[in-house]
């Protein structure tokens, strides 16, 4: 009995050390070892580089406190004043890719398992494309290779290529190399994508077709009221069919399109809105971002483009408090069931700042109207006879009953109406017994 039982707890542990990320049977979805994963993201581009052990365990506990599950950040670059980390180490020794340095990935190392004690995820980015490093294939193919060996049992990181760039003809052969490299040291098993600039159709736009491109990533270009929704709903449909997400939407704390003194700077509105717009028209998670803590500004820095918070207390912006709502709301239903429909709504084209925004599942369906501006659903898809309606409030994620209606056609008015006055009905099925 004891040998069964050994071998029983045997195979678990090992069920658990392999568990790997991986693409939906509908292709619309990440999963983690199988299971539907909801990407709660947050973006610390150099966190290997600014943070001591000390701080990055600060950071990735009050991360996981609030409910994120992954966290974005670079490994090798952005530019030469934010490569070399807090302990004098540079990732590549003279730049060079094809000569990682050691002693620096032993900080990478450290968050990675930090971060996994903490559920925690690496979307890890191998280098920044517009850093001080040279690549060309072969040597693309060669970091690649040693970074995806690296890491290819660590069973939370998400690999994600570039950085901020779109990839030039001459370019794009050693992202392939490097992408090809990963694959293979990860035995196949890596799941990849490549982060760009601002684009109508997100990365995929070069690399769809690529074996090792996995989802496509989006970023809005941290300008207020932008349609992503209608990039979101177009690429969607695409084929090949990919998962897609905002990695980099709108920082809080940032300034409108980088233009501070004529559009100011976002707050928690502008963050909390692009999250729900994104998920509704199709996103399988999305990536919050705060403009002090991508740069880990502190004391010890000068601001980049106008930070006002050191990092450590911009952690707790408003914004970033309400995104364990977003998830919240996302996980009370079956995530990998859910499908963007404006076809649910009859106002289904408002522009952005007066945006409805629909997606449904088998028995439920979610409506965001961003200023609280009233609508008509078509509830049809749902086959109960009777709905469960209620509103749920993205600023404190507390839940308003509506009560039990009709499975009909029906007007619906918010709470309440105006700027920051966001608002998700939600419609279920009553017998589901769905508990936000």
């Amino acid at each position: 009995m004891r040998k069964i039982l050994f071998l029983i707890v045997a195979i678990l542990l090992c069920r658990q050390a392999n568990a790997q990320f991986s693409v939906s049977a509908d292709k619309h979805y990440l999963l983690k070892d199988g299971k539907p994963f909801f990407w709660m993201g947050d973006t610390a581009w150099v966190l290997f580089a600014r943070l001591t052990r000390e701080e990055a365990d600060t950071y990735l506990k009050t991360r996981s406190e609030q409910g994120f599950t992954v966290i974005q950040a670079v490994a090798s670059g952005l530019h030469s004043t934010l490569s070399t980390n807090v302990y004098g180490e540079k990732p590549l020794i003279n730049d060079d890719p094809s000569t990682p340095n050691e002693k620096y990935f032993e900080m990478v190392d450290y968050v990675i398992d930090k971060a996994e004690e903490y559920h925690l995820n690496v979307a890890l980015f191998p280098t920044w494309a517009s850093g001080p490093q040279k690549y060309n294939e072969t040597n693309a193919a060669e970091y690649g290779a040693w970074i995806g060996t690296r890491y290819k049992n660590r069973t939370n990181v998400i690999w994600i290529l570039g950085g901020d760039n779109f990839p030039e003809p001459k370019d794009i052969p050693y992202w392939h190399a490097m992408g090809t490299a990963i694959m293979k040291a990860t035995d196949g098993k890596a799941v990849i994508s490549y982060h760009a600039k601002p684009n109508n159709l997100g990365s995929a736009e070069w690399f769809r077709n690529e074996p090792w491109f996995s989802f496509n990533v989006f970023q809005n270009g941290h300008c207020r009221d932008e349609p992503i929704y209608d990039k979101m709903s177009a690429a969607y449909k695409a084929l090949p069919i990919k998962p897609e997400i905002d990695a980099e939407p709108i920082y809080e704390d940032h300034p409108v399109c980088f233009d501070v003194h004529n559009q100011g700077i976002t707050n928690a509105y502008d963050v909390r809105s692009y999250a729900y717009l994104d998920l509704f028209a199709g996103a399988f998670g999305h990536t919050y971002g705060c403009h002090d803590v991508w740069q880990m500004y502190s004391p010890k820095h000068e601001s980049i483009n106008g930070a006002h918070y050191f990092w450590y207390d911009a952690l707790k912006l408003p914004g970033a408090e309400q995104m364990k709502f977003v998830r919240q709301l996302m996980e009370s239903h079956p995530i990998t069931d859910r499908v963007p429909d404006q076809s649910l709504i009859v106002e289904n084209n408002y522009f952005p700042a007066d945006r409805v925004q629909a997606t449904r599942g088998k028995d439920y369906i979610f409506v965001y109207t961003a200023s609280g501006r009233p609508f008509t659903v078509i509830p049809a898809s749902i086959k109960a006879i009777k709905l469960n309606a209620y509103w749920f409030d993205p600023r404190t994620g507390k839940v308003t009953e509506i009560g039990i209606i009709a499975n009909a056609k029906r007007k619906f008015t918010p709470p309440s109406t105006g700027y920051n006055r966001d608002w998700v009905l939600v419609l279920d099925d009553p017998a589901k017994n769905y508990k936000i």
